[in-house]
């Protein structure tokens, strides 16, 4: 197995005794993931012996992984990479995505679900599971779910994080293609036969448990450790006039559907001024499409960014004043989840104003005064709460500094660390 961190066998946990093995099985690479991250550096400082088994589909996603898990106290195993040269290698991936056309040539003919409709390498995702013979397993993506309710039906221990509600994720024409039956199954036996499961939200975990029966599953915000802010570097490598407020938002892809029409749609009705940087991968005319909405007394103060590693990218949000939210509620599971963005920025000392998903008013709940709401697709109502803040300096103040205490005394990963050591080891004990 290529590229593997992490010390090898069953290390001696914290009391002296071998410890417990955790496989999570995500899939994918560990740059995209933060969540798997947080998890199973979590679980490995408590003295659990774990392995993360992801993929590796690009050589730049794969050269970031390979800075991250030089000082990660967990392993990482790529059971699938498709970066490595070799004729067999590009023959064998070829083959995997030939297989995944057909699965889904065939479900659009038939009508019949596959596994091999999920993602690529899952037989080689099963195989490397059951070789590792942990003591749970936890699935945190798609062709995951699949993989644990395989090992489930072995007898082993699996359980699911549901990052996402995945049979209820997409937009209405991706859902058309997507194997709906087989997904909802997978999360039915996992939600209610599996022995652990957890969420990102509240509401989240009372509608799955609502939907398929069983105990809600734990809920673990998408927090970042409040530690993090030790590394901020204090810089302005963003922003070009720090004598007017500075607004925010980032995603790893800018691109339709992630509530920047809103913040387009809002500029013209805005009455204060401020800057705007929006930092992402860009979607193919996605630039030029806000160029040409954006009135010409904001051309100058609208700025693009592109990604930043993981470890500079709270640094990155800090400097600026207000983090804009705008998650689009086309889904329910975008309804539902709380995602990185919005605890991003309450760590960052941000004001918050973000749209009104039943997710991230489950955040505003608790962070009373950081966070303001506005309905969703309604750009007058955005214009009214950004300026709301951008009027009123002492506002935007008290906002920002009590986004910091939210973060520092419940929404930072520290918080969340104790529950899911609590549940881990519950289910372990059973």
């Amino acid at each position: 197995m290529a590229d593997i961190a992490g010390a090898g066998g069953r290390s001696a946990g914290m009391s002296g005794r071998h410890s417990s093995r955790i496989a999570l099985i995500s899939g994918s690479s560990l740059c995209h993931n933060p969540r798997v991250v947080k998890a199973a550096t979590t679980l490995a400082h408590a003295g659990y012996d774990v392995h993360v088994l992801g993929a590796w589909l690009d050589a730049d996603l794969k050269a970031r992984d390979q800075a991250m898990i030089r000082q990660a106290p967990f392993r990482f195993e790529p059971v699938y990479d498709v970066t490595l040269p070799g004729l067999h290698r590009t023959a064998t991936h070829i083959l995997r995505r030939a297989r995944r056309k057909a699965a889904n040539t065939v479900y659009g003919l038939t009508g019949r679900q596959s596994p091999d409709q999920l993602g690529y390498g899952i037989g080689r995702m099963l195989a490397r599971a059951r070789a590792l013979d942990a003591d749970l397993y936890i699935a945190h993506s798609e062709p995951a779910l699949y993989v644990a309710w395989r090992l489930m039906q072995d007898g082993r221990r699996a359980g699911v994080d549901m990052e996402d509600w995945f049979s209820e994720d997409l937009l209405p024409e991706a859902r058309r293609r997507r194997p709906l039956r087989l997904l909802r199954f997978l999360e039915r036996e996992l939600l209610v036969r599996g022995v652990y499961a957890s969420c990102p939200s509240r509401v989240l975990s009372e509608a799955l448990a609502k939907e398929y029966g069983g105990k809600p599953p734990i809920v673990l915000y998408n927090c970042f450790p409040w530690t993090d802010r030790n590394a901020i570097d204090g810089r302005h490598k963003d922003r070009r006039d720090t004598s007017v407020a500075s607004i925010c938002w980032y995603s790893q892809t800018l691109g339709p559907g992630r509530g920047i029409e809103d913040l387009v749609d809002a500029l013209p009705l805005l009455k204060c001024d401020a800057e705007i940087h929006l930092r992402g991968h860009a979607a193919p005319g996605m630039v030029d499409w806000i160029r040409g909405r954006v009135p010409q007394r904001w051309q100058q103060r609208v700025f693009f960014h592109p990604l930043v590693a993981n470890e500079e990218l709270l640094s990155r949000i800090a400097e600026h004043d207000v983090g804009f939210a705008g998650e689009m509620p086309y889904c329910r599971s975008r309804d539902l989840t709380v995602t990185n963005k919005i605890l991003h920025y309450l760590l960052g000392g941000l004001a918050v104003v973000a749209s009104d998903t039943a997710g991230q008013r489950e955040v505003a709940m608790q962070a009373k005064d950081a966070v303001v709401v506005y309905q969703s697709g309604n750009p007058a109502a955005l214009a009214h709460a950004l300026d709301g803040l951008l009027a009123s300096p002492a506002l935007l103040a008290h906002a920002k500094s009590t986004a910091l205490q939210i973060a520092r005394n419940c929404l930072c990963w520290e918080g969340q660390e104790r529950t899911l050591l609590a549940a881990v080891a519950a289910t372990l004990a059973v």
